[in-house]
């Protein structure tokens, strides 16, 4: 037999010790590719993957967004076209206001000229009147049962009013 001497011993201790971390390394290199090849198998196997879930989620995220964003314009349509006939609205009321100021204003000068014209009327049967009564006084030396009774006459005529009767 062959002795090992402390030079061979080191030797091949070291060159066992060097072997070992080489297989480790490569079990380690085995393991981690099994498990990758088995994870990647399972998901193909499952059909999920995270980047597809966080797409998908992206996805729909975009089309929440997408969604409010529509609703959100058809809101805003929706009030512009409420203001627009709001504001129509507004301008057919100060239109209206407008039409009766002009017609309340053309009423008020009616009333006054209607009142000028009843004052005018008032003034010249006054005058009538003044007029009757001067051209009645000269004729005093007629008798007077003949005067009383043509002025009662004529008071009685006068006075009475269209539409009324006497009777």
């Amino acid at each position: 037999m062959i002795e090992a001497t402390s030079d061979d011993a080191k030797i091949n201790g070291i060159g066992r010790i060097g072997s070992q971390p080489i297989a480790l390394a490569a079990a380690a290199l085995v393991i981690i590719v099994i498990a990758a090849g088995s994870i990647a198998l399972w998901r193909s196997y499952s059909g999920t993957s995270p980047e597809q879930d966080r797409i998908a989620a992206v996805r729909q995220v975009q089309a929440r967004a997408a969604l409010a964003s529509e609703q959100l314009a058809e809101k805003t349509k929706a009030l512009d076209e409420s203001q627009q006939e709001s504001i129509d609205q507004l301008q057919v009321v100060q239109d209206q206001l407008q039409a009766l100021k002009r017609a309340f204003a053309a009423q008020q000068t009616d009333a006054k000229r209607l009142t000028e014209q009843v004052g005018d009327l008032s003034g010249a049967i006054d005058s009538l009147r003044q007029s009757f009564a001067n051209a009645q006084s000269p004729e005093a030396s007629s008798p007077r049962s003949t005067r009383h009774s043509s002025i009662g006459s004529r008071h009685h005529a006068g006075h009475h009013r269209p539409g009324k009767s006497r009777h």
